[in-house]
């Protein structure tokens, strides 16, 4: 079905229901309740949590099929969030081009930045991957400010020569649309004391996702997905073969970066402002952490990363010892406040220490990422009760 397996088909599926009903999966908690501060669905987070899924799963095309590891993917989000706030400014606030030509200009980046650096393999294509992207960085935050903006960024403004959009009256600000669709419309469901919130843009980045998605389950099926995984294997024997793999790792590579062009033209079309951060080395660090916690080399994994870290971003991050104080007051005074000192280190501000023994506590237990976890659970759950066997006591050995 579509050209997928039934297994792949239902991952699609699993991954597509998740996508539509996430303003309620994501709002498990009533409003105004104790509980309500770990609700993630508003338009905003629900936003991030797929676009930096789609960046995630270019990313994963490049290291988990090939395993070349780049520190230097954020700078095609940041090209691509360029060209996208570029063509807002120029011809329309219509999201449609502005993606489209994210996608090209990352792509033609990725290609110059992968014919250089993929002349090295292991930690050297890394650090000329890590150059590249700072180099990026350093020419858009202070060379190449009447392009960029510099520190302060790029937004569009009424006085741009919109060439397919009507004027604004001064002081009217340019909204991002899909063809007359607002980005930031939103309304909400009302059900007792949930409150659900849907957005137009969310769902347009989803359907993005899911196609995204889609395209990476096709790549990894396909032939080409076979041969980079035999790069990854072993790349010496396979040249050995008489194949070259530098046009079929350039390609990898390509797409990938087409990816996070792909993801850094939807930030711009859910959030009009763009800024050199976007294109700095934590960027490229936190995509290697998504896909690496999620599961490299798997489907679903970079998804699954790429929501839990930017859930402990936006959740996590924003407890405070108020909101401790609050969770322990039925404790006597003096074990609250104890409670509250041992926990707080963790939470706020302190959320990368957690994230980072997260981190190496998957590393350590669970190489596969979260996916091997759930893997390792379904296997609890599908083992045979003694009362399965035959009814001699004697068992079948596994052929």
């Amino acid at each position: 079905m579509m050209g997928l397996t039934k297994k792949d088909f239902t991952l699609l599926i699993i991954v597509a229901c998740l996508a539509l009903f996430a303003p309620f999966i994501l709002n498990p908690f009533p409003a105004g309740s104790a509980m309500a501060q770990f609700n993630a669905g508003y338009p905003d987070l629900m936003q991030r949590l797929v676009i930096f899924g789609i960046f995630a799963i270019g990313f994963n095309i490049l290291f988990g099929l090939t395993g070349y590891l780049s520190f230097g993917h954020a700078a095609f989000l940041g090209v691509g969030s360029y060209a996208a706030i570029w063509m807002m400014k120029l011809l329309t606030m219509n999201v449609v081009p502005a993606i489209i030509i994210s996608v090209l200009v990352a792509g033609l980046f990725s290609l110059l930045v992968g014919w250089i650096s993929l002349r090295r393999s292991g930690i050297y294509f890394s650090i000329l991957t890590l150059a590249f992207a700072q180099m990026s960085y350093a020419l858009a935050y202070s060379v190449l400010t009447p392009i960029t903006g510099g520190e302060t960024g790029l937004q569009p403004k009424y006085t741009d020569p919109r060439i397919l959009d009507r004027a604004l009256e001064p002081g009217q600000t340019p909204r991002a649309n899909l063809f007359g669709l607002d980005m930031k419309q939103s309304f909400e469901i009302t059900a007792g004391d949930w409150v659900f919130t849907f957005n137009a843009g969310y769902y347009v980045a989803a359907v993005v996702m899911v196609l995204a998605f889609y395209l990476s389950i096709r790549i990894f099926r396909s032939p080409f997905g076979m041969m980079l995984r035999a790069v990854k294997s072993n790349q010496q024997r396979l040249n050995y073969t008489g194949l070259n793999a530098k046009p079929y790792t350039l390609a990898a590579f390509v797409i990938s970066g087409m990816y996070a062009g792909l993801a850094g033209g939807l930030l711009v079309a859910m959030d009009t402002q763009v800024g050199a951060e976007r294109m700095f080395w934590t960027a490229s660090g936190e995509v290697v952490l998504m896909t690496i916690l999620g599961g490299a080399g798997t489907l679903i994994g970079p998804v699954l990363g790429a929501g839990f870290i930017k859930y402990f971003e936006n959740i996590v991050s924003k407890i405070n010892e108020s909101i401790l104080h609050q969770w322990f007051a039925f404790m006597p005074d003096g074990l609250e406040d104890i409670l509250v000192s041992i926990v707080y280190p963790f939470i706020g501000k302190g959320w990368h220490l957690t994230l980072g023994i997260v981190f190496m506590l998957v590393v350590i237990f669970l190489p596969g990422g979260l996916v091997e976890g759930g893997q390792r659970v379904m296997r609890l759950f599908k083992r045979k009760k003694p009362s399965d066997d035959t009814s001699d006591g004697k068992t079948t050995p596994a052929e």
